[in-house]
């Protein structure tokens, strides 16, 4: 029989296929429905910093009617208005649903700043969070700011955050280091128990006739499974942490890339947007056949089977593609 079960984060989970956050665990019908499907834990929807720093300005604004510190701190805080969870609301979802369904729940903390972070982090903690994924979602536009600084801010904030919880913390990054490899290493020693790879950065676009600028939410396709899947491969045996892939994972084939990478678990969003959540039924056989196929028992024993370390040649990861994929394209006729 074909083992499918993979642990994450100290959880045992049942099959490798997570949900990602989304607005699919806004409700508790959505979360249901997935965990009937087959998905064996779902990450919450994200809780942004700008959500806690307009709730804390806002209650600030009635204690301090009159004076002049809110309007100059509006012109510098995002439109809040664009996220519809408030922060104790998100938190209560969270102990919602984790009554509602049996699969573990993970809490999404998305910010860069050390302040509530703790107190949030603790909050998810007691609401039922099987785990937490700190989101370091962030973009320096600051030139005075070396990167330097931002690695130590982004260091110590998982260190407080972890510091404040007994549950486990994985950390969802950007591929945008200059040296990943170090950082993710200095990202384990803060207290980090698994990491995500990689964030999606949603870029704005230009309305050429309206000069606006426009944001669109462009879902993932399977070719962005490259990038994640090249870096747990590169990472994986490197690094005491789970690692959890995300962006690009729509079938089973790119589940099946992710394990033998070295991931634990593969999280999905855009597929489950796209095509509903039923689709995660037919992932999940279509990868218990390839299994039988080919002969493999359990997920387990194919985890890391095509990392860096394990394939015969380790360069193919690094600069020498570089040069190969180059050199195929000159040869075409």
């Amino acid at each position: 029989m074909i083992d499918l079960s993979t642990t994450y984060l100290g959880l045992k989970l049942k099959n490798p296929l997570v949900a990602s956050a989304s607005p699919l665990s806004k409700k508790v019908e959505q979360a249901k429905r997935m965990e009937e499907a087959g998905i064996a834990a779902v990450v919450m929807y994200s809780l942004f910093e700008e959500q806690i720093i307009h709730e804390s300005l806002e209650l600030d604004h009635y204690l301090t009617r009159g004076t002049e510190s809110f309007a100059e701190a509006l012109t510098y805080l995002p439109d809040a208005g664009t996220y519809s969870l408030l922060p104790d609301r998100y938190v209560a979802n969270v102990e919602k649903l984790k009554k509602s369904v049996r699969i573990p729940v993970i809490g999404s903390l998305n910010g860069v700043s050390k302040g509530g972070w703790t107190r949030y982090a603790r909050l998810l903690q007691n609401a039922g969070a099987d785990a937490l994924e700190l989101n370091l979602y962030f973009v320096q536009t600051d030139s005075a700011i070396a990167a330097q600084e931002i690695e130590d801010a982004q260091v110590e904030l998982v260190a407080d955050v972890k510091s404040s919880i007994k549950i486990p913390l994985a950390v969802k990054l950007s591929p945008f280091y200059t040296s990943l490899p170090h950082f993710v290493k200095r990202i384990a020693a803060a207290g980090a128990d698994g990491l995500v790879l990689f964030n999606r950065f949603y870029q704005p676009d230009f309305d050429i006739e309206e000069l606006n600028i426009t944001h669109t939410l462009d879902l993932s396709s399977s070719s962005e499974l490259r990038l994640p899947l090249r870096w747990i491969a590169m990472l994986h045996g490197h690094v005491n942490v789970d690692f959890a892939l995300t962006s690009g994972v729509h079938s089973a084939t790119d589940v099946l890339k992710a394990m033998m990478a070295g991931a634990k678990v593969s999280m999905m969003a855009s597929e489950l947007l796209h095509n509903g959540v039923d689709s995660v039924s037919n992932i999940l056989a279509e990868l218990q056949t390839w299994m039988e196929t080919h002969e493999y028992t359990s997920i387990k024993q194919m985890q890391g089977s095509m990392s860096q370390k394990s394939v015969a040649e380790p360069s193919a990861f690094e600069r020498a593609n570089y040069m190969k994929v180059l050199s195929s394209f000159q040869d075409l006729p």
